[in-house]
């Protein structure tokens, strides 16, 4: 089922990490019919508000990259939120694209969906095979969910809905709020500070805190309020403290590639694609999209730390939990179907760091 450029296509979070790139990639496409509504526009998490906007816009298609996320510290402290708004957002979108006659839906999930102790490198049928990982399990299942949603709407009304699970993802307009983010932009904005307070350059940082305050720790704050709330998150002048030991193996796509994936997908891969034909038991259609490459939290860490020219110490809280010990996908599906990476992780660190030096206000 192909997407003409006249297409009305919805792009569900549209203003956030992936969302914004795919609305981006799409135009540099042609394809200019886009809809987008802001979460104070609409809250997807309002079933009779969700049906209104189906009502009134019709859209052909749908890319639900909307959800509701974070990190480490964000996933432990919030585990009802982070279960009970993503199912809402999935029932709620996929819902009304079913009842709306929607012709082509793709669905991100996140390659977290796999057992803690998958085997490397995760291919998609290695999802239920064992338990998850403790921390993000909540958002875990919800993303199987949605994904098996997909599925099923599929198999039992012929519709025509694609999950996609990228892996770690940073790029522009990523969550640089060190209480929620990631742990790509979180480092970058933890050693870009402390590079600050190691040079002496208050100002600098009370730029930073301006853009994006920290605890409600603004830019109007004393010099000691500033410096006792960065502490908190191991930044002060001499070193950057970071969580775990940094051994996990990490798989980090830039988020411009995840969008060319997502779109690619969207106008030339059909249901069909995504299993062996004559399957008895089709499932496990959904696709990784990732680079197939890892590199340690450590050797990230230190290539932010020669990016950014911070002079001071790099030290690691082993009280803290590393998380999953490796999260590398195998892309063997993705590749299969026509698409590769382009970014390596060396040059996204470069993009993704002048990208937040001009982004201070």
């Amino acid at each position: 089922m192909s997407l003409d450029k006249k297409s009305k296509i919805y792009v569900a979070g549209h203003k956030g990490l992936v969302g914004s790139a795919i609305w981006k990639n799409l135009h540099e496409r042609g394809y200019t019919n886009l809809v987008g509504r802001t979460h104070s526009e609409l809250d997807l998490l309002d079933g009779a508000a969700v049906k209104r906007f189906f009502d009134d816009e019709q859209p052909d298609a749908v890319i639900l990259a909307a959800a509701f996320v974070g990190g480490i510290m964000a996933n432990l402290q919030y585990r009802a939120d982070f279960i009970y708004n993503n199912l809402q957002i999935q029932q709620n979108v996929i819902g009304e694209s079913f009842r709306h006659g929607v012709k082509k839906l793709l669905f991100l999930g996140s390659t977290c969906i796999y057992p803690r102790e998958a085997p490397q490198p995760m291919t998609e049928d290695s999802l239920l095979t064992s338990p998850l990982e403790y921390t993000n399990e909540p958002y875990a299942i919800a993303k199987i969910a949605g994904l098996k949603m997909c599925e099923s709407f599929n198999l039992q009304y012929g519709t025509n809905y694609i999950a996609v699970m990228p892996t770690n993802l940073y790029g522009p307009n990523d969550n640089f709020h060190l209480e929620n983010s990631h742990v790509l932009p979180a480092m970058i904005r933890k050693i870009h500070l402390a590079k600050s307070l190691n040079e002496g350059n208050m100002a600098a940082v009370r730029s930073d805190l301006m853009a994006r305050p920290v605890e409600g720790v603004g830019a109007d704050a004393s010099d000691e309020q500033i410096l006792a709330t960065l502490a908190k998150y191991g930044i002060t002048a001499q070193a950057v403290t970071l969580w775990g030991t940094g051994a996990p193996m990490r798989e980090f796509l830039w988020s411009e590639d995840m969008a060319d994936a997502s779109v690619h997908i969207l106008l030339n891969v059909d249901f069909k694609d995504t299993y062996a034909y004559g399957s008895s038991r089709v499932r496990n259609c959904h696709i990784n999209i990732g680079t197939g490459k890892e590199i340690s939290i450590k050797e990230c860490a230190e290539m932010i730390i020669s990016e950014v020219g911070f002079k001071g110490e790099l030290r690691w809280d082993i009280s803290k939990p590393d998380g999953t010990m490796r999260k590398l996908t195998d892309v063997g599906k993705l590749h299969s179907l026509g698409w590769h990476h382009k970014v390596e992780i060396d040059e996204g660190i470069h993009r993704l760091y002048e990208w937040y030096l001009k982004n201070q206000f």
